[in-house]
């Protein structure tokens, strides 16, 4: 089984900053991007950021200048700097990876979401 393990949430003040880790592990045989959505109350689940295996990066229109994904493809882990938090950007926080596993020889793609982080912004 595939997981992944996010930490770094928390309450901050407005124009804070706060950095998210995300790691996976379990049977992977690649990974081929990570990331982080989030959600806030009421609302549909949206992309913050996106990172591919060769460093190519994705953002949401209102996190760009503020926010940086990066990636250590060694660990397997993701990381989302947030600066010049706003209260908008108050959400559970869910890091998400595009994954190959390997099983009997086939090698197949999966799509794996962590359980969530709060990241709360006060004003």
């Amino acid at each position: 089984q595939v997981q992944l393990v996010e930490s770094g949430g928390g309450l901050v003040q407005a124009g804070g900053s706060l950095r998210l880790s995300c790691a996976a592990s379990g049977s992977i045989f690649q990974v081929n991007a990570m990331g982080w959505y989030r959600q806030a109350p009421g609302k549909q689940r949206d992309l913050v950021a996106t990172i591919s295996s060769d460093d190519i990066t994705d953002y949401s229109d209102s996190v760009k200048g503020r926010f940086t994904v990066s990636g250590d493809n060694a660990k397997k882990t993701v990381y989302l700097q947030m600066n010049s938090l706003k209260s908008e950007d108050t959400a559970v926080y869910y890091c998400n990876a595009v994954i190959l596993t390997r099983v009997a020889g086939l090698v197949g793609e999966s799509v794996v979401w962590g359980q969530g982080t709060q990241v709360t912004v006060s004003s």
